[in-house]
């Protein structure tokens, strides 16, 4: 049988890795996790800049801009040419593991309607299941204040972007529910039915255009 995608969208800190992990464990079959994460950390220091001026290399690439000129400051990601290219050379490389039949779990978040329209793209043809990563953001921001390495306000620039197409397969609160109880309950919509997110999502784009 071809393989399949579980797509994970949801905030940094919204529990995406820990139900990756869970899902990998619940699932019979061999399911890949491939994560931005794991893309982010291989690109090199001077492209992931902090506040990086136009025209430097952290600027180019993957950039964490402060907005704090608002009543709720937060963080925002931006992408320059480069990681922009990374995001697109990393959503072709999952395809590839599709198309060597090997099951992947997407851990990864639609920062831009672009980065979606690509996703629809890229897994035309393929069964991709699109799942809602939710959780209320005072536990999300919590869990980002325990955590090395987080810009606090990240995952409250993520929030205002990742669920703007408000489409999904299923969709399961890691605020409210254990890794398990969301394994579960992604497990049982996909055994029960075919997923249509990402159809209906291109349905949608088609009439827009």
């Amino acid at each position: 049988m071809p393989a399949k995608a579980i797509f994970l969208n949801g905030t940094s800190s919204s529990g995406k890795t820990t139900l990756a992990r869970a899902l990998q464990a619940s699932l019979p079959d061999h399911w890949q996790h491939i994560a931005l994460d794991q893309f982010r950390d291989g690109m090199p220091d001077k492209f992931r800049g902090l506040n990086a001026p136009v025209g430097t290399t952290g600027w180019q690439g993957l950039n964490v801009v402060p907005v704090a000129d608002v009543e709720s400051p937060y963080t925002r990601v931006t992408f320059g040419d480069q990681g922009i290219a990374l995001l697109k050379g990393m959503r072709r490389a999952m395809r590839g593991f599709v198309d060597a039949e090997i099951n992947i779990i997407i851990d990864d978040i639609i920062l831009e309607p672009e980065f979606l329209s690509d996703y629809l793209q890229v897994f035309a043809g393929i069964e991709v299941w699109f799942v809602g990563i939710r959780c209320d953001l005072a536990i999300i921001e919590d869990r980002e204040a325990q955590r090395l390495g987080r810009f606090p306000g990240t995952a409250r620039g993520h929030l205002m972007q990742c669920h703007a197409h408000n489409l999904y397969d299923i969709e399961v609160d890691t605020g409210r529910l254990t890794p398990a109880q969301c394994t579960a309950a992604i497990v049982s919509e996909m055994a029960g039915a075919e997923p249509s997110a990402f159809r209906r999502l291109r349905d949608l784009q088609t009439r827009t255009e």
